[in-house]
């Protein structure tokens, strides 16, 4: 798979890409400085020392550091080279997702930034059977967040993807106005994601229902507004399945897997 796949020369690279690895929310300079739960866990549970390779990430970049000094609440560490992150995918990928019932959710967060997922674009639709208030989901979003720092830092990304605020369906579709392509999950037929023409670089953004789909008004506004029907086939799919399906079939097709 690209972005995993290494060959014998590769073998500096492989080892760099094993190291652990932490989020930073701003560029790094030459010194990075490490407090608070990270530095915790560098110290007591990874059990490093002085002298020992880590990498930040930020931005899609990898920057491979060594560790200066250590106490019990603070790592400083040093920034030796940087490079691209392997294993982020050259495209763009936000999944507009009709909010489902109970922790569903959370499953669609960590296995689609695992897969490469930009952006998560939680909305209401008409069907939706869980329909909570912003103030509700504004206290899920940072859990929600952290869920998909975690599945980033696992398979070795160097974004986190957004959680994005909670949205209505006319929100939503304007929000996917900004995609170079736009695809609606359609349980009534449509393309094949085979057939469709995806870039191998560029933003997509895809719109998939809740447990009962969308209303056929929804869909019509959606075709209106330049997204693609597309269709998954004659099984039917959980809505916690497709999101998970769709966003790997497109990391295959634009050659992200």
């Amino acid at each position: 798979m690209r972005g995993t796949t290494f060959t014998p020369q590769d073998k500096s690279t492989k080892e760099e890409y094993k190291m652990p690895r932490f989020f930073t929310p701003e560029k790094p300079s030459e010194i990075i400085t490490v407090t608070g739960s990270d530095a915790r866990h560098i110290g007591y549970s990874l059990r490093m020392k002085v002298g020992d390779g880590l990498t930040f990430c930020h931005g899609g970049t990898d920057y491979s550091c060594t560790i200066e000094s250590m106490t019990e609440t603070e790592v400083v560490c040093r920034v030796e080279s940087s490079a691209p992150t392997l294993a982020e995918p050259t495209v763009g990928l936000t999944i507009y997702q009709a909010y489902p019932k109970q922790d569903k959710l959370e499953l669609i967060i960590q296995k689609t930034a695992e897969l490469g997922v930009s952006r998560i674009v939680p909305f209401l639709s008409a069907r939706c059977v869980a329909r909570p208030d912003k103030k509700t989901y504004e206290k899920k979003q940072a859990r929600f967040q952290k869920i998909a720092e975690e599945a980033a830092k696992q398979s070795g990304r160097g974004k986190v993807p957004e959680i994005a605020p909670l949205m209505t369906f006319t929100e939503a579709l304007e929000d996917m106005g900004q995609c170079g392509v736009k695809l609606l999950c359609y349980e009534n037929g449509g393309k094949r994601l085979k057939d469709t023409d995806l870039p191998e670089s560029g933003s997509i953004g895809v719109m998939i229902g809740s447990e009962g789909g969308f209303e056929r008004s929804e869909a019509e506004a959606a075709e209106a507004a330049g997204a693609i029907p597309i269709w998954l086939g004659e099984r039917i799919l959980r809505c916690e399945t497709c999101p998970i399906a769709v966003t790997a079939i497109i990391m295959n097709l634009t050659d992200n897997m």
